[in-house]
């Protein structure tokens, strides 16, 4: 069994939530998110997993004892290297971009508005600094010509996001 703790917030966290559940040999630990009212939040309490939320770092203290990785989705806090050591294989984010290219909050729009072709999205290992971590996979999308920022997000990059999560658990799968 994969013990994991969900940090983040809206429809990929959620949809991750639901994702580990249906998996069946993942457990979730714990939920964090930014505010209650979150629907991650709601379904996790639905579910009744145990939820808590963070601010803009995420420290060892709100980390549970004896997880397997933390899976940060849709989350905009820093996780420090004492809240990721209590993970046995630390902390694993979601970024909508080809890292390095695009970093940040307006890595989409930052795609977008350069003309870019293609973007993509990578699963990283977080490290101390602003997704800068070791790429784990990447995954390529074309950026069409009736694409908008908030399309590229809600119909491909947040879908490929839960991809990237699902093939990483399954590959976790025998190391637990």
């Amino acid at each position: 069994m994969i013990k994991v703790m969900i940090v983040g917030q809206k429809w990929l966290a959620e949809q991750l939530l639901k994702r580990c559940i249906d998996m069946g040999d993942i457990e979730v630990v714990l939920v964090s998110v930014p505010c209650l009212d979150d629907r991650t939040a709601i379904l996790a309490d639905r579910l009744a997993i145990p939820v808590a939320t963070h601010g803009k770092t995420l420290v060892a203290s709100a980390v549970p004892d004896g997880i397997d990785v933390i899976l940060m989705a849709h989350a905009y806090c820093f996780v420090g290297a004492n809240a990721r050591a209590k993970a046995r294989l630390g902390a694993i984010g979601y970024h909508p971009s080809l890292l390095p290219a695009h970093k940040g909050k307006t890595a989409i729009a930052d795609a977008f508005n350069a003309g870019d072709a293609v973007t993509g999205g990578s699963l990283y290992q977080l490290d101390d600094g602003w997704d800068t971590g070791m790429v784990i996979d990447q995954a390529i999308i074309k950026i069409d010509n009736n694409d908008t920022i908030k399309s590229l997000w809600q119909d491909k990059l947040a879908p490929l996001g839960l991809l990237l999560f699902e093939n990483y658990l399954k590959s976790i799968r025998y190391d637990i």
